[in-house]
């Protein structure tokens, strides 16, 4: 007699997203309607974690989806790639266009990533000592938390400052301060990033006279300045003056570095604070870019050429518990900041092409409860940074949502980067992915 077995219709059926929006080899429906179908049915996907309305659907079946909420898909194969797709234009090689590979072609091998710790607290004293603790156990860089009278404005003995004073970061009043924080630290051999952003133009000039003082050359010193303002609007909300006061001081630090500190970044456009205010992985990115296209324009505005100031843009993302749509997101900046820069731009220097980042792990993510259980948190974030191709990288430590990481806790965060770099095996090849 016939097989009166009614078919499913590959919409109800379990294995319809294998089907549905994609064009799957003849050897891909194969494997979903022999391999697939029957284990689904003897063993249905469980839901990761306890049920809730994100994890499963309204039939009560199980959904993966990414921390920002983006549907996974159960297989990726040749199936999910534009029909148009080829491995030059989509992909390219490390240290070529798109760069989605990464900015060097060599990868880690011929430079690590900057081992660069946040930290400030307190006096400049104890501060100075913090940084050459780092320096001692293996910290590549150095960047400067300032307190929050600092970040607005304020000296620490104004009225507004009180019960904030060294708080969070350390207090800068004055040019001796700042002598005081880097004393012994030789400024042309260190890296140094500062996290400042309204009065941004005032701490640079102190940092630089500082560098002078020490016998530096402006045109050798490197590091990185965050005034980044308009994320400031957007998720930190520690602006002093309007937007348009405050994007004229930072075009006017645009056209001084690239006139004086040549190997300086002037800014660093960051992503991080407003993925750390709630965003998702992609708003973070949306963000950012498109804060970074209007500095450019303010700057094309003032006269200035974009292959001038343009090498010196950096950048500065979260690194989050998603892993593999970290890695993504990375990638994807790099080839999207590149086609902004050539094609809307018109840059003709590569090196104004390039998307150069900093990568902190997501404070956010660090619960106070269980600290230690923090310290695989972020080393997996960290590893995430990494494989994504970050040219400098902060390790949060385990202890933060309780108080002023302790220097076992800095230690343990710079060790987690060290055990990255060194006996992980992701430094040794130029894209351990694969060109995934």
């Amino acid at each position: 007699m016939p097989n009166k077995k009614t078919e499913v219709p590959v919409a109800e059926s379990p294995i319809s997203d294998v089907f549905e929006g994609r064009h799957p080899s003849q050897a891909e429906k194969e494997w979903a309607e022999k391999t697939l179908a029957p284990t689904l049915e003897k063993s249905p996907e469980k839901p990761i974690g306890a049920p809730t309305g994100v994890n499963i659907d309204k039939q009560g079946h199980a959904r993966f989806t990414t921390i920002s909420g983006v549907p996974i898909n159960r297989l990726c194969t040749e199936a999910d790639l534009p029909e148009d797709w080829n491995y030059e234009n989509y992909l390219g090689y490390p240290g070529q266009p798109p760069f989605t590979r990464g900015i060097h072609a060599t990868g880690y091998r011929g430079k690590l990533f900057t081992m660069r710790q946040f930290s400030g607290f307190a006096s400049p004293e104890e501060t100075n000592q913090r940084y050459k603790y780092l320096l001692q156990s293996g910290g590549s860089g150095l960047s400067v938390a300032f307190d929050l009278p600092t970040l607005m404005g304020y000296d620490s003995d104004h009225p507004a400052s009180e019960g904030e004073v060294g708080k969070c970061g350390v207090a800068i009043d004055s040019l001796e301060d700042m002598e005081i924080l880097f004393n012994g630290i030789d400024l042309e051999k260190t890296t140094v990033s500062m996290t400042i952003n309204s009065p941004a133009s005032v701490l640079w000039a102190m940092y630089l006279v500082v560098a002078e003082k020490q016998g530096a050359d402006w045109k050798k010193i490197s590091g990185t300045l965050q005034n980044d303002i308009l994320k400031e609007y957007i998720a930190q909300k520690e602006y002093i003056y309007p937007p348009a006061p405050s994007m004229r001081l930072v075009i006017d630090t645009f056209e001084f570095g690239s006139k004086f500190t040549p190997k300086f970044n002037t800014i660093s456009i960051s992503g991080y604070h407003i993925r750390e205010a709630g965003s998702t992985a992609l708003q973070e990115l949306a963000f950012t870019l498109y804060d970074g296209v209007e500095y450019v324009e303010w700057a094309r505005r003032r006269g200035l050429d974009v292959d001038d100031f343009g090498p010196r843009l950096s950048f500065f993302f979260n690194a989050h518990n998603d892993f593999f749509e970290e890695i993504a997101k990375y990638r994807a900046a790099r080839k999207i900041w590149y086609q902004v820069m050539k094609d809307r731009f018109g840059a003709k220097n590569q090196r104004t092409w390039l998307m150069r980042f900093h990568t902190q792990t997501a404070g956010v993510s660090l619960p106070a409860q269980q600290p230690m259980n923090n310290i695989a948190r972020v080393a997996l974030q960290a590893l995430a940074a990494v494989l994504g191709g970050t040219q400098s990288l902060h390790t949060d430590s385990y202890d933060e949502a309780l108080a002023l990481p302790t220097e076992e806790a800095a230690r343990i965060a710079l060790r987690t980067q060290q055990i990255i770099a060194y006996e992980s095996g992701v430094t040794h090849t130029v894209d351990p992915l694969g060109g995934s």
